[in-house]
């Protein structure tokens, strides 16, 4: 996990909590709206996920997280990028997050595993 932090603060120029922040919104996300078993594969290539991702678990959405509610489920990709900007991340940093974060799960987890989880939720193949 702290290598997964460093090359996220290194790619956004997040600090170390935002940068936690940021990892574990996405990481509960992914849990929410992906493959169990991929997601399962990934949580377990990067020890330390489980608890990010649990501390950001209860987040809200905010704007974005309502106007997903809306229009119906979660809202998907719309509500993690309003969670996210609600922490405090521009629109490039979260698309250096994603890309980074998206980057260390093929390493660690496979090309396969990544593969599945971004085919399974609509929208996430553009931040990656």
């Amino acid at each position: 996990m702290e290598e997964l932090i460093s090359r996220i603060m290194a790619a956004s120029g997040l600090d170390e909590t935002l940068a936690k922040k940021a990892i574990g919104i996405i990481l509960a996300f992914l849990q929410k709206e992906g493959p169990a078993a991929e997601i399962g594969q990934l949580m377990a290539a990067l020890p330390g996920a489980q608890e990010l991702a649990e501390a950001e678990g209860g987040a809200k959405g905010g704007l974005m997280g309502a106007i997903g509610g809306l229009m119906g489920g979660g809202g998907g990709v719309m509500a993690l990028g309003g969670q996210l900007m609600g922490a405090g991340l521009s629109m490039g940093q979260i698309q250096s997050v994603s890309k980074e974060m998206f980057a260390v799960g093929r390493e660690k987890a496979g090309e396969d595993t990544m593969g599945a989880i971004v085919g399974a939720i609509p929208g996430l193949g553009q931040f990656v």
